[in-house]
């Protein structure tokens, strides 16, 4: 199969979200004063899936109705703002919509000159890390271990890599390393957070080895994971870390929305089956409004002779790469071996493949 296209890396410009043409000069006119561009976004819609990447957000008071019916997830640096009169009474707007700040212009335009300058695309933000979201699509198909193995592959890249479990009925991806045994949070500890987190702090107080950190679930009560926390939790692993891997669960909550809105890609595993298949177009038809660069991962063996091309035509997704059977990994996991360790077969020259395509930093099997 040819490789796919890499994707570049993302440049983080502020996004104003208005469609109220006398602000949008205004704010154009700032942002140019304090040396950056920005992304427009008329609306919600077309500002999802920008929404939680961009380094700031201004929403004008034209749109904070339709964002927060929209349920666009609460996220850090988010600024309501319009001109004086259209403010009042702002704050309760605000606080629905989860935003930090209000400006009210002409008033407030010294300091979103300064904003704009501190968060432009040149600013003080830095390169973001790559994610990548996978789901299963049927149960048992096989993310988890895609997930592990993108993530053990990325740190063996020596990328600063953390894999983020999104599925509270999963049974944990620390087992699929073979890590419930080591110290650190996990989610019920960060399940109120919903405001900016502190990139180094998260780091430090999750369960790591050398340069991947692993944020997973307890064997505690079952808890619904909320959307902000998992919004936070993001931003500060774009800011913190080079490559993020989130596995998704098959039934999108808010907060694996939020995952997916946030992701550079996404592949849905599909074992090579045809009902397997007709299950993951339902999952596919939840996820691709939430994800541009959705692909498909084929999973042997097809006891059916079902091609792996003749599957991502029925989904109507680009194929994203194949995986044969590897008994071996199945009676590692058992072990304890985290899934692609050792740098070879087929899951880990896939998972080399697809980190080097998202980072543009090459991988390469153990020696």
């Amino acid at each position: 199969m040819p490789p796919r296209t890499s994707v570049p890396s993302p440049v983080r410009r502020p996004l104003v979200v208005t469609g109220d043409s006398d602000l949008l000069d205004d704010l154009l006119r700032l942002a140019a004063a304090g040396g950056t561009e920005v992304e427009l976004a008329p609306d919600p819609a077309a500002a999802r899936t920008r929404w939680l990447p961009a380094p700031l957000v201004l929403v004008g008071v034209d749109q904070a109705q339709p964002c927060l019916r929209a349920r666009l997830p609460h996220r850090p640096r988010l600024v309501l703002v319009g001109h004086s009169g259209q403010l009042d009474p702002g704050w309760q707007v605000a606080e629905l919509i989860g935003a930090e700040h209000v400006a009210t212009l002409p008033a407030a335009e010294p300091w979103l000159v300064d904003r704009f300058a501190e968060h432009g695309a040149d600013g003080p933000v830095g390169p973001a890390a790559r994610v990548v979201a996978v789901l299963g699509g049927r149960g048992g198909a096989g993310a988890s271990i895609l997930s592990g193995g993108l993530a053990v592959s990325a740190a063996r890249a020596r990328l600063r890599t953390l894999l983020v479990d999104a599925d509270p009925l999963g049974g944990g991806l620390d087992l699929v390393l073979g890590w419930e045994q080591l110290e650190g949070l996990r989610w019920p500890a960060l399940s109120d957070a919903d405001g900016r987190v502190d990139a180094p702090a998260l780091v430090r107080a999750l369960p790591s080895r050398g340069d991947l950190v692993v944020l997973s679930w307890d064997r505690g009560d079952l808890l619904a994971l909320p959307a902000p926390a998992m919004a936070a939790t993001l931003d500060a692993a774009r800011r913190g870390r080079d490559f993020v891997v989130v596995d998704l669960p098959r039934q999108l909550d808010d907060a694996a929305v939020t995952a997916l809105q946030a992701a550079d890609r996404a592949y849905v595993v599909v074992p090579a089956e045809l009902r397997a298949t007709a299950a993951a177009a339902r999952v596919v038809a939840a996820a691709g409004p939430h994800c541009t660069d959705l692909a498909v991962i084929v999973r042997g063996p097809a006891p059916g002779r079902l091609r792996a091309a003749e599957v991502a035509r029925a989904l109507g997704l680009p194929l994203g790469g194949t995986l044969r059977p590897e008994p071996a990994i199945v009676r590692g996991l058992e072990r304890g071996e985290a899934p692609a360790a050792s740098g070879r077969g087929p899951l880990a020259t896939l998972c080399q493949r697809i980190v080097a395509e998202l980072t543009g930093v090459p991988t390469a099997g153990a020696a």
